[in-house]
Formats: C-alpha cells, sequence, structure tokens
C-alpha cells in the first residue's frame, strides 16, 4: 500500500468517528451493534499507530519497543492483527506495572501494555470514543477530545466568583484501583450490544499484571497507563455526571477531570447536601471518598482555599481607593506543585553528571520544562508565585556554577550568574 493510500484510509477512520458521534448524538438511547469489523479496518489500524507512536512510551513485558516494531514493519504487524482479531485469537499480555513518583513524594502505579496491545486499544478507542463522547456532560473536561485542564480552570474561577462561596474538595480513595468490572461493562452495554467489543474490554480488564516477574490477577480497577482506561474512566464516572446534571444540581455545579473533581455552591446548606449525593453515588459505583483529602472550603473571606488540577485556588478581597469592592478567585501552583517543580530542577542541575555538563546544554534542558510550566501555569494572576520558580532555577545554577568552579561560596555571585544565564538564553516561567 502506497502512502496516497494509506493516508485515504486513514481519513475514511476519521469520517468513521464522525459518522459514529453523530448517530449516536441523534439518539441518546441507541445501542450500536456492529463495530468489532470496525476496529481491524485497515485505517483504523494505521490511524492507531499514528497515535501509539505519537504518545511514545517504553515496551511492555515483551520488551518489544516503538522503534522495534517500525524496524520489523508495521505493515506485517498490521495483518497480524487483523487476522488476530477476524480469528478470535487475540489475547493480551498482561501488562508491566512500574511506578512513578507523585507530587506528595508517594509512587502511583502504572500498567504498561505491550505495543502491540497499544495500538488494538487505540484502534477500539477510535471506534467507540465517538458514541460515548456524545453523551459525555460539560461538567467533565479531562481526557476528551477538544476538552482540556485550562477551560475547567476558567469554568470554576467563573462559577466562584458569582457567589460560589463553598466548594467540596473531593478525592476518591484509589480510584483507578477500585473500579468495578461488572458496573463497567453494563455501562458500556448501555450504549454497544457488540459482544466481541465487549469481550475483548473484558480481556483487557482481566489481563493480569506483571510486577519483579510475578503474575498478578486484577479482578477489579483499571491499570493506569493503557490506552483505553482514561476512557473507561470516563465512562464509569459519567454515571456521577448524569446522576448530578438529573437530580442534583440544585446544590452545586460539578467540575469533573478524570477523578479529580470539585462541586461549587452558594450556601453552605447546599454543600453539605451535595457531599451527602455524592457519598450516595460512590456508594453506587463501589467507590468510596477519602475521609482526610475529602472537605469543605468556605471561600469567603479568602481565609480558605482548595487545590484543584495542581493549582490553589482562593478568594481575594479586591481593594480600590481604600475599600473592599469585590472577592475574586486567585489560581497560582500549589505548593505540591511547587515542591515537584523544584525537585525536577534540581535533578537536572544538582546531579554529579551536571558538573560534566556545559552551561549551555543545561540551559537547553531546562528550556523545555519552563516553557511547560509557563504554557500550563501560566494564568494571569499567578505570576507571585511563577516568580519563586524563576528564583529557584537562578538558585540552583548559581550551586551549580560554584560547584563547578570549586567555589566554597556555593551561593556566591549570585547576580552575575543570574545575567549570564539570561544573555544565554534562559527563559522565564513568570512573564
Amino acid at each position: 500500500m502506497n502512502a496516497k493510500q494509506a493516508n485515504y484510509t486513514i481519513v475514511k477512520a476519521r469520517q468513521l468517528q464522525r459518522k459514529l458521534y453523530l448517530a449516536a448524538k441523534r439518539n441518546s438511547k441507541r445501542r450500536f451493534h456492529a463495530l468489532y469489523d470496525k476496529v481491524y479496518k485497515v485505517g483504523t489500524l494505521r490511524l492507531a499507530w499514528q497515535r501509539v507512536k505519537k504518545n511514545k512510551g517504553s515496551a511492555g513485558i515483551d520488551e518489544v519497543t516503538i522503534k522495534q516494531v517500525e524496524e520489523n514493519g508495521i505493515e506485517k504487524l498490521i495483518e497480524k492483527i487483523q487476522y488476530n482479531l477476524k480469528q478470535g485469537k487475540y489475547n493480551p499480555l498482561p501488562v508491566k506495572r512500574v511506578y512513578i513518583p507523585k507530587k506528595d513524594g508517594s509512587k502511583r502505579p502504572l500498567g504498561i501494555p505491550a505495543v502491540i496491545d497499544r495500538i488494538i486499544q487505540m484502534a477500539t478507542k477510535i471506534v467507540i470514543e465517538p458514541i460515548f463522547e456524545a453523551d459525555f456532560k460539560e461538567c467533565s473536561y479531562g481526557f476528551r477530545p477538544k476538552r482540556n485542564a485550562h477551560q475547567a480552570l476558567e469554568a470554576v474561577r467563573k462559577r466562584a466568583n458569582n457567589k460560589g462561596w463553598y466548594v467540596l474538595d473531593a478525592d476518591i480513595k484509589g480510584y483507578f484501583d477500585n473500579i468495578n468490572h461488572d458496573k463497567l461493562l453494563k455501562l458500556i452495554k448501555m450504549k454497544i450490544s457488540d459482544r466481541r467489543i465487549i469481550k475483548l474490554i473484558r480481556k483487557w480488564l482481566k489481563a493480569g499484571v506483571i510486577e519483579k516477574g510475578r503474575y498478578e490477577e486484577t479482578d477489579i480497577g483499571a491499570p493506569q497507563g493503557g490506552v483505553i482506561s482514561p476512557l473507561l474512566s470516563n465512562i464509569y464516572l459519567n454515571y456521577l455526571d448524569t446522576l448530578w446534571e438529573m437530580k442534583y444540581q440544585k446544590y452545586g455545579d460539578l467540575y469533573r477531570y478524570a477523578d479529580d473533581f470539585i462541586i461549587v455552591s452558594r450556601t453552605e446548606g447546599g454543600i453539605n447536601k451535595a457531599l451527602e449525593a455524592v457519598k450516595y453515588i460512590m456508594n453506587k459505583l463501589e467507590l468510596k471518598l477519602h475521609p482526610v483529602k475529602t472537605k469543605i472550603v468556605n471561600l469567603w473571606g479568602g481565609k480558605e482555599g482548595f487545590e484543584f488540577l495542581g493549582f490553589h485556588h482562593r478568594s481575594i478581597p479586591i481593594i480600590e481607593n481604600g475599600k473592599r469592592k469585590y472577592h475574586s478567585l486567585y489560581q497560582w501552583p500549589s505548593k505540591k506543585t511547587l515542591k515537584s517543580i523544584y525537585l525536577e530542577v534540581k535533578q537536572i542541575l544538582g546531579s554529579l553528571d551536571a558538573l560534566n555538563d556545559n552551561l549551555e546544554f543545561l540551559i537547553y534542558k531546562l528550556n523545555k520544562k519552563i516553557t511547560g510550566w509557563k504554557n500550563y501555569y501560566g494564568l494571569k494572576r499567578a505570576k507571585r508565585v511563577l516568580k519563586k520558580i524563576d528564583n529557584y532555577v537562578v538558585k540552583r545554577f548559581t550551586i551549580w556554577w560554584n560547584r563547578k568552579k570549586q567555589n566554597r561560596n556555593r551561593r556566591g555571585h549570585m547576580t552575575k550568574i543570574r545575567r549570564i544565564i539570561r544573555d544565554k538564553g534562559l527563559k522565564k516561567v513568570a512573564c
């Protein structure tokens, strides 16, 4: 197949997505039955491969990398996938468990599927996501097409500034580890009646985990790290969104990003009822709120704030001509976020290897990080806190410089070094 034909098949896969979305939007009660054969279409698999390749990621338990798949020939792999899916011979490998550090110092378990499993998961996601996307609610912002965290942050800011004095800062205890498979599949079956698709998803849920060479069954939960896991997560919590919209909207407005959500209400009575309603819904989903991390926050007067999507949110009184005029919600990087950023800077500039690197290379490495931090955390009213990050970067560069020059005063010449690194092109988070 030449490049022109390959691109044509990918265009057809995207057109299929659009048709499925519009069909689901026209009839919210429709159940889709003939989907499995669309998963192993060449165009779907090609588009899936493109996205898996773009996302990069490490090898699964078979140790086959994306680079090796390319070297062996993607056409050959697509043919193999098609054959196995058509014949019903496909069985996913267990996922490889790895741990990544969280902002609070603990570690988050991830399950890394093999590349071939990621391709098939992505192909399935391409086919079924539009069907569920048509049913997802406005309050959901995480891992959805054309939706992002900044939209959620802006929606929260506007709602809090419109007499949203009380916030339920909710935390689901071990969400991904406690998703009930039977209930998740029941929710999927409400939109999809194709048994082969259901069987495919069940296989991924039951594939198991390999950790330090030991196999563990997965009778509950959906491992983070799988291509299809964010979609499954949204399907499960769409029950919360739907029930909230139908029955409990009067108590407050829900804003959700994956498993992280808050509720904003005008009154204390409303937010207390909201908490009881959330507990009821969580019980239906066989989930629990974290007893310590879940709390009600009173924004009035700026005495309390809450954390959401890496930001601290606090209602600050605005003073004009010596008189308080109104309150406005300010959003800036949280203490946990700052701690995490400082750690990344320290790892780059504080290691022994860094002493062998030249200044230009380290500035290049830091600039990539700084660009990302600026793009996400650079909100309008966060400048004061963002300056702390810039100052910390200068401080760590000063320590690196003096260690490299073997100067005893590790923090000496800071003004001179600040000027040098700026002249060399070091970017700022705060502008």
